[in-house]
């Protein structure tokens, strides 16, 4: 590929943008892409794309470079010259990138995820941080956290815009199991999601149902990493092996199946800086379990559609997971809400608007 030389409105910066990958970054990137380029057609002008993979969605009216690793990245920098006036980094990772547009005069948003902008950058991007003309951050949590690593940038103008995820939702299908659903990538890396809580409470959990006559209460663990062989070493120590199904990955078709029949969503973490599967799971109707130390409270809002927890609390812990895995009027009234708080705040439809607006503001 040669050198490719043209004028465009804004260039976007992205990671993968499939729809089919795992992650807030990913999933909600194709929307963000879609409507950037919705916005700036409306304006009658042209965007252009990098990104690490082929898109399998139309962008015929957008020049595309793709690259595999860093080095192929690099190189495909050197030999674009598309002079944007607006330059959309959707991943921090990718600012590095950006002094090879050479387009010093361009505004530069940037979109924080969460985890990856709340560690040390490499001496590449924090030479470009204090560039940056707006950050925009998926939660209020997100954005506080970024600030206590980066307290020079707090000058900088930014604004907060909340995720969507879309897909009907219909009628709440009735649970077909008296199951709790923890979904996320097992990686010891990301240790902090509420896996060794869960499963060292698990026991009190089941003695509690047992209870109520409902002695087949199960936690069901969908995801795949490294932390996988340790979760299930502790379900064999703490007894409870029986009871806990580990799915490994899963396809978006076969969570949305294992959501459906399960009574309640849990991933009590200590550190999302939004939690798209929340979202996913209060589309579904499932009440979902959240930590009190994160971004989990701003989307599910406990009480309304679910319970927050001190996840370090065992008796806390317990009490809340029986609630939400018990049947009766306040699951129901749970379920209800979880599904109305998202067609009222999360479809895909109200952050593309959202995102739309603060792009306007920039353009």
């Amino acid at each position: 590929m040669g050198t490719v030389t043209a004028r465009t409105a804004l260039f976007g910066l992205f990671p993968n943008i499939q729809p089919n990958q795992v992650g807030g970054v990913e999933l909600s990137g194709r929307l963000a892409w879609d409507a950037a380029r919705q916005e700036i057609r409306a304006r009658g002008e042209t965007a252009a794309l990098f990104c690490y993979n082929a898109p399998d969605f139309e962008i015929a009216d957008a020049l595309t470079f793709t690259a595999r690793g860093k080095g192929q990245a690099l190189w495909r920098m050197l030999r674009v010259r598309v002079r944007p006036r607006i330059i959309l980094v959707w991943h921090m990772a990718l600012l590095q990138l950006v002094p090879f547009l050479r387009a010093p005069n361009a505004r530069i948003v940037v979109f924080l995820h969460g985890i990856e902008a709340w560690r040390r950058q490499n001496v590449w991007t924090r030479r470009m941080l204090p560039r940056v003309n707006l950050f925009l951050a998926n939660s209020r949590y997100t954005y506080e956290r970024f600030l206590n690593t980066n307290p020079h940038l707090t000058k900088v103008a930014h604004c907060v815009v909340p995720l969507g995820a879309d897909s009907p939702t219909g009628e709440i299908i009735a649970p077909t199991h008296a199951s709790v659903l923890m979904v996320s990538r097992l990686e010891r890396g990301e240790d902090y999601k509420g896996h060794r809580q869960m499963l060292g409470v698990w026991t009190r959990v089941r003695a509690q149902m047992n209870l109520q006559q409902i002695p087949d209460a199960q936690l069901w663990i969908a995801g795949e990493g490294d932390l996988r062989a340790d979760l299930e070493h502790l379900a064999r120590a703490e007894n409870v092996r029986d009871s806990v199904q580990f799915f490994g990955r899963v396809s978006d078709a076969r969570k949305q199946e294992l959501l459906r029949a399960c009574r309640a969503f849990a991933m009590p973490s200590r550190g999302e800086g939004f939690g798209l599967v929340y979202v996913e799971a209060m589309r579904a109707g499932r009440p979902c379990l959240v930590s009190d130390a994160d971004a989990g409270r701003e989307v599910v809002n406990p009480p309304e559609a679910g319970l927050a927890v001190n996840p370090d609390d065992a008796d806390a812990l317990v009490r809340a997971v029986v609630r939400l895995l018990t049947p009766g009027d306040e699951w129901h009234n749970l379920a209800r809400a979880a599904q109305k708080r998202y067609v009222e705040n999360f479809t895909a439809a109200h952050f593309q608007q959202r995102f739309r607006k603060v792009l306007a503001g920039v353009c």
